[in-house]
């Protein structure tokens, strides 16, 4: 058949609080035109993340009635390390509340003042925790990564030879870790090959570097690699994932994503000095190596989740749905990061809004106006959250695209609400001339995007 359903029945359903564009005025206003201060239940269609939205599986919520919540040794805790262990063949697995608290205890362990730590693209999280331990973070996608309009397979590798220059300009004593995100979610949910982890990897065992994954989309990217790269058609989702993982020396992991589960995390290790040293700083701050700060019930929710997201016939309807969003903005005009990725639909808000300078955040404009219209929730990814002022220079650094990102929760909207999201981005687009350019009026040093205020202009 060539309609793809949804493999999957909804036997539990949430009411929708329908918003009138008056209300949803006033309630913009008062949130200071950043989304994030919105109330949920004012929201119509939240794409604004697709983190800890997912919906859980009949098989994940027995699971949580069999959670075991001893302290320490539950059977909860070695389920899950068995399942993870089997998907990634990782010697050391430590159970975090989210993906951050992975990121926070490797930085801390790793990072610091002089060390430069490279990636594809980093995410938010993952650049504030490295700044915060004093280390620099450096983007090296390669050249297509950056372009909306190519339609490149795999826009998420990562630049070997941008890779290699870096390392013979600061030294591999400098480099305590190389990152690959999969699928890369800042360069627009983009895939990495496999060819591509292997060559990184292969250089980073040259230069003796370690290679992690920000693995958070670990089943999206392996679906992704089945798809498009060649050779790999006949191999299972599963397959390809393990291979990512045997290729890395470690990995961090959000739950939140592709663990199909509300919360929880992951760190994963192969080195057996590096994986005490976390332990201990995991039972400091977060909690006893068999639960790191989770209930049992979330660790039985994680492993059956880690099981059900390699099922292809759920992620040929996952990747297919996200697809079906960018194929009908691009029909009406919308430009698109190209081809459509993972998670997640990016729209060029540079192109969307061309009349609205970077300075004045047109990403941010065009989040405000799919509110206003529809009530739908989405989320900027350019200057409001990657750009900042060089403390040396005082040169305004900006990331090299503007764009807003509608993630797509887990199971969660059907093909009628997806169809709204389409003619209620194609109506905003047609008024664009409409959206106004905003300033910020107050925010944080870090992740400023998160609790940013804005007015008008």
């Amino acid at each position: 058949m060539k309609t793809i359903i949804e493999p999957f029945k909804i036997k539990m359903v949430e009411p929708i609080k329908l918003t009138t564009p008056a209300k949803r005025e006033t309630i913009l206003r008062r949130a200071h035109f950043n989304v994030f201060q919105i109330p949920a239940e004012e929201v119509i269609i939240d794409l604004l993340t697709d983190s800890g939205t997912s919906a859980m599986s009949s098989e994940q919520w027995a699971g949580m009635l069999r959670g075991d919540e001893s302290y320490a040794g539950a059977r909860s805790w070695y389920r899950f390390e068995k399942v993870l262990r089997d998907l990634t063949g990782m010697p050391h697995i430590l159970p975090t509340h989210q993906g951050r608290a992975s990121e926070r205890i490797l930085f801390e362990l790793i990072g610091g003042p002089g060390k430069v730590i490279p990636n594809n693209n980093h995410f938010d999280t993952t650049r504030a925790n490295i700044e915060h331990s004093g280390a620099k973070a450096v983007d090296l996608v390669i050249d297509e990564g950056t372009q909306p309009r190519s339609r490149h397979p795999f826009k998420g590798n990562l630049d070997v030879s941008k890779l290699e220059r870096l390392i013979h300009e600061v030294g591999a004593a400098h480099v305590p870790v190389c990152m690959i995100t999969v699928t890369n979610n800042s360069g627009g949910g983009q895939p990495v090959s496999l060819a591509n982890i292997r060559e990184v990897s292969s250089l980073c065992r040259r230069h003796r570097i370690p290679l992690f994954l920000d693995a958070c989309r670990f089943a999206e990217n392996a679906y992704l690699i089945k798809q498009r790269e060649p050779g790999q058609s006949q191999q299972s989702a599963r397959a390809i994932a393990q291979e990512m993982f045997s290729l890395a020396d470690g990995a961090t992991i959000s739950a939140k994503k592709d663990g199909l589960v509300n919360i929880g995390g992951v760190l994963l290790m192969r080195d057996d000095t590096l994986a005490d040293r976390a332990n201990n700083l995991l039972i400091l701050t977060e909690g006893f190596v068999t639960y790191g700060g989770l209930a049992g019930r979330d660790l039985e929710a994680m492993a059956q989740g880690f099981i059900e997201v390699l099922d292809e016939h759920y992620l040929e309807y996952r990747l297919r749905s996200v697809a079906y969003l960018g194929e009908h903005l691009l029909a009406g005009g919308v430009q698109i990061v190209e081809p459509p990725g993972g998670h997640a639909i990016y729209i060029d808000a540079a192109a969307f809004s061309p009349h609205i300078p970077p300075e004045q955040f047109p990403g941010q404009a065009v989040v405000c106006g799919l509110y206003r219209r529809a009530g739908i929730r989405a989320v900027e990814i350019g200057s409001v959250m990657f750009g900042f002022c060089d403390p040396v220079t005082g040169e305004v650094k900006r990331p090299p695209m503007e764009l807003v990102r509608l993630a797509i929760p887990r199971r969660v909207y059907t093909q009628s609400h997806i169809d709204y999201v389409v003619e209620a981005t194609l109506e905003v687009f047609r008024r664009r001339h409409e959206l106004r350019g905003l300033r910020i009026i107050e925010a944080p040093p870090s992740l400023r995007h998160f609790t940013a205020q804005f007015d008008e202009l």
